[in-house]
C-alpha cells in the first residue's frame, strides 16, 4: 500500500492484531528498530511475520542514547524509519505494526495521562500505530509508578484510540513490578486492574533482577485466562507456547546478535 492507511483500515489491522494474541498459539515478535531490520521482518509476511512490533531499547540504541533517555521525538523517528522499511517492502498498510512506547511519555498525574493519550492519537494518525507497549515504569523518577497511576495512563489510551477511530488498538500492558520486589500475588492483581482498564495482554517483565519460572507462567496463565505476554527468558520459545502464553516477543535480542555479528565482522575487515 502506497498511500496512509485510513482509521478504518487501521482498525481492521488493529483487530487483526488482537486476534493473533491467542493462549496456546501466541504471537510470536522478532523485535525491529529501523528500516533495514523492519524490511527484512516484514519480507517473510504472511509468514511467519504476522505482525511487525519495535523495541524501544534498539531505535535507542541505533540513536546512540539510553533507552531510560530516549524521548517521544527519538522515539517517533525510529518508528518512523520502521514504516520505511515496511513500505519497502510492499507491506505497510498490510501487516500490524505496535509500538514500544514506553511509559507513554505523558508527564505525571492526571495530566500525565491526558499526556499518553496525545502520544497513542499522534502514533495512530501519523504513523499507522494500531497497538502499543505501554509500561508502569518511570524512567525518569527510576520508579515504579502506582497502580492507580499506571491503570489511568492505559484507560487514556484506550478512550484517545477510540476516539480517532481505532477502538479495537491494542494495549499490551507491561509491568516490572517483579524487579522491584512485587511478588507474584501483586503482579496478578496489578494485571488484572490492567485488563479491566482494556488492555489486551499483560506483558510481565521476568528478566533481568527476576526471572520468570514455569510454575510462575503457569500462575499467570491461569489468573490473566491465557491473556500473558512474556520473553522467551530461560523457558525458551515451544515450552511457553505449550503453556499458554498469548504473545512472545524477543525485544532487543535480535538486534544484539546483529550487532555482536556486526562487531566480528568488522574486526575481521581492519585487521586484514
Amino acid at each position: 500500500m502506497s498511500h496512509s492507511p485510513t482509521k478504518f483500515q487501521l482498525n481492521v489491522l488493529a483487530q487483526t492484531l488482537a486476534k493473533l494474541h491467542q493462549p496456546g498459539n501466541p504471537l510470536i515478535l522478532a523485535n525491529v528498530y529501523d528500516g533495514a531490520s523492519a524490511r527484512v521482518v516484514a519480507s517473510h509476511h504472511p509468514w511467519p511475520t504476522q505482525a511487525i512490533a519495535t523495541a524501544s531499547y534498539a531505535i535507542a540504541a541505533s540513536q546512540g542514547v539510553e533507552d531510560d533517555d530516549l524521548t517521544w521525538e527519538q522515539n517517533r523517528v525510529g518508528i518512523a524509519n520502521v514504516v520505511a522499511g515496511m513500505r519497502q517492502a510492499g507491506k505497510w498498510g498490510v501487516v500490524p505494526l505496535s509500538a514500544d512506547l514506553q511509559d507513554g511519555y505523558g508527564g505525571e498525574g492526571a495530566d500525565g495521562a491526558d499526556g499518553v493519550g496525545a502520544t497513542i492519537r499522534e502514533a495512530i494518525e501519523q504513523l499507522g500505530v494500531v497497538g502499543a507497549n505501554l509500561e508502569d515504569y518511570d524512567a525518569k523518577k527510576q520508579v515504579l509508578r502506582t497502580k492507580d497511576e499506571a491503570v489511568a495512563r492505559i484507560r487514556a489510551a484506550v478512550a484517545a484510540a477510540r476516539a480517532v477511530g481505532v477502538p479495537d488498538f491494542v494495549v499490551n500492558a507491561r509491568t516490572d513490578l517483579l524487579g522491584f520486589g512485587g511478588s507474584l500475588a501483586d503482579v496478578v492483581d496489578r494485571g488484572r486492574a490492567f485488563l479491566d482498564a482494556g488492555a489486551t495482554t499483560v506483558f510481565v517483565w521476568g528478566v533481568g533482577k527476576y526471572t520468570l519460572t514455569q510454575a510462575d507462567v503457569t500462575s499467570l496463565v491461569d489468573a490473566f485466562a491465557g491473556r500473558l505476554a512474556v520473553q522467551p527468558g530461560a523457558l525458551g520459545i515451544p515450552l511457553l507456547k505449550q503453556l499458554g502464553v498469548a504473545r512472545i516477543s524477543v525485544g532487543p535480542a535480535v538486534w544484539r546478535k546483529a550487532l555482536a555479528e556486526f562487531d566480528l565482522e568488522a574486526v575481521k575487515v581492519m585487521e586484514s
